[in-house]
């Protein structure tokens, strides 16, 4: 459930990065996928540590 959450709140932050930056659709894309992808990073990690500690 965390790495969905984190995938998408990374999605939406790349997402609006680009827009900020000005950037066209495909920019928007690859701004939100490679969020997404380091939002899915940090909540598999999240996940392992959590599952470790209890």
């Amino acid at each position: 459930m965390i790495v969905i959450l984190l995938a998408l709140i990374g999605g939406f932050y790349g997402w609006r990065i680009a827009k900020k930056r000005d950037g066209n659709r495909l920019d928007k894309l690859q701004y939100a996928a490679v969020y997404c992808m380091v939002g899915t990073m940090v909540g598999l990690l999240l996940t392992v540590i959590i599952e470790r500690l209890i």
